[in-house]
């Protein structure tokens, strides 16, 4: 099942193996189940602390369970977990075993204090590059805590399952047989969940922090950047971010990130993260922004007040917060988001399996997502609201290549259509006769372009028509003290490497404009 490299890889971590652990298989005669046995009986061979048992009485096969013998502690699966999802089997192998996590004390005590029953069931798919944080979340808090339990699902091993409790999205997590929530989840964030004095807690402990140098907003790659570049000058600073990573974290593939031939969102993020803790920077991670308040004078505090209560206060503030997917804004998207209409192809793209879906956008990002939707579902429509796509012509050449494609120029999507529990279509308007058509679909892919996340600021600073906050050269905005960079900005080209760029640019510029203040009769004191 495993090749001799991966064998040899995995061996090693094995040996981080503290205590025994047995492989529960519940199989049948399928050739998934004996695929599956196939990979834990490689698994067992690596290690004299893992056993393997193939009489397990699971409802779902294949399915396994990883247990810590003598104990309740264990991690399940319900598939077979290869793909994005084969560190997570490594990792739930390790914890199970005894090896440690790297989450920090604070948050493992938080699990483990955790009061009730709590019943886990995430639905994923192995290309999808969010669900493996989710997953790996809920897989450390079962082992942290015998009260949790989890079992991640392969949905497309499951489709009856999926349609029968409408799972239009991954990753989708139930809790006690309820939905729990969609989407890319860190342990963190679902302890804060199911903690109700988290908030309130962590509201107390952020406003007694003294003010600081950098007041960093966004842990994308320009607040990451940023932060980086202040702490190196060495003046107090600090990040809060929404999710450290930004959306990068949703992103698939990255093969334009220079001296980087190919990286994913996810793994580029956790770098990102790693580099910043390498300084001495506050990272305020899980923290909405929701108002900035400009300092009166330069030299006088600048002051961020957060969706908890807290109030943050710094010298500079830089405001990085970056961009989200853009809606098309008809009636149905919202009613129907995650129930058919979603905005990642390759997290979702494999719940659709023979369906038909449409794609709206004809840029770069709706045809490669045509492009890869084509080899998994049953027929794609592509719909453009311009009289031509814009995607690069390589593209164009490639999906004109494919048998299950259409594509439609000229048409503005008008509503989503559904029966009241999943997308059945869609009504556009051809916008060269003005006739207004109908698709029966069971699937609509999102890809229009992005928004700026700056509504909290509208009103403070100066912002351009589309909402981008309007820097100079130097990173700048239209507030002494107060920089952007990334894409939030009225920068052109959103790129990770640019935002990079900005980032420490604006950083920078902050640390110049820090030491052109005027020298407080305290500082000449002290």
């Amino acid at each position: 099942m495993l090749d001799a490299d991966l064998k040899s890889q995995l061996q090693a971590y094995l040996e981080k193996v503290v205590h025994p652990i047995e492989l529960v298989a519940s199989l049948d005669e399928s050739a998934k189940s004996q695929e599956l046995l196939g990979l834990l009986q490689d698994i067992a061979s690596l290690s004299d602390k893992i056993s393997l048992s193939p009489d397990g009485t699971e409802t779902r096969k294949p399915s396994f369970a990883i247990n810590r013998l003598g104990t309740d502690v264990s991690v399940s699966f319900a598939g077979i977990p290869l793909g994005h999802e084969f560190t997570s089997l490594v990792l739930a192998l390790l914890h199970v075993g005894g090896h440690p996590s790297k989450a920090t004390q604070e948050v493992i005590e938080q699990v483990r204090h955790l009061d009730g029953e709590y019943r886990f069931e995430t639905f994923m798919s192995l290309s999808c590059h969010s669900c493996p944080d989710t997953v790996q979340a809920l897989n450390l808090m079962s082992v942290l805590n015998p009260n949790i339990k989890h079992v991640a699902i392969d949905g497309s091993l499951f489709q009856d399952e999926v349609n029968e409790r409408q799972v239009m999205a991954v990753p989708t997590v139930f809790l006690n047989g309820e939905p729990f929530d969609t989407g890319r989840m860190s342990i963190e964030q679902i302890a804060a969940r199911l903690d109700s004095g988290a908030a309130d807690r962590a509201a107390e402990r952020l406003k007694s922090k003294p003010a600081f140098d950098v007041l960093v907003i966004g842990g994308g790659p320009a607040g990451a950047a940023a932060a980086i570049y202040a702490a190196r000058k060495g003046i107090r600073t600090g990040v809060v971010a929404e999710r450290f990573g930004g959306q990068v974290l949703d992103t698939m593939s990255i093969e334009n990130f220079i001296s980087v031939p190919y990286t994913e969102g996810p793994k580029l993020a956790a770098a990102l993260e790693q580099h910043v803790h390498e300084y001495d920077v506050d990272v305020m991670n899980l923290q909405r922004a929701d108002q900035l308040i400009a300092a009166d004078e330069p030299g006088e505090l600048h002051a961020v007040r957060l969706a908890n209560g807290a109030t943050l206060k710094a010298k500079t503030v830089i405001l990085s917060t970056g961009a989200r997917w853009r809606n098309m804004n008809v009636p149905g998207e919202q009613e129907y988001r995650n129930k058919g209409v979603t905005y990642c192809p390759h997290c979702d793209g494999p719940l659709f399996k023979g369906k038909r879906v449409a794609v709206i956008g004809g840029g770069n990002s709706g045809v490669e997502a045509a492009i890869d939707l084509a080899g998994i579902v049953g027929h794609v429509t592509l719909l453009e609201f311009d009289s031509k796509l814009r995607a690069d012509e390589v593209l164009q050449r490639k999906l004109r290549s494919l048998a299950n494609v259409d594509v439609i120029v000229s048409a503005q999507t008008t509503e989503v259509h559904g029966d009241g529990q999943k997308v059945t279509g869609l009504a556009y308007t051809d916008r060269s006769s003005g006739d207004s058509r109908q698709l029966a679909l069971e699937g609509v892919f999102v890809q229009i372009g992005l928004l700026p996340n700056t509504e909290w600021l509208k009103g403070t600073l100066q912002l351009s028509p589309r909402g981008e906050i309007e820097v100079d050269a130097r990173g700048e905005t239209s507030l002494p003290g107060v920089f952007a960079a990334g894409d939030v900005t009225t920068v052109p080209y959103k790129q990770i490497v640019i935002a990079m760029g900005e980032g420490s640019k604006a950083s920078l510029s902050a640390f110049d404009y820090l030491i052109r203040l005027p020298v407080t009769e305290e500082a000449l004191v002290a």
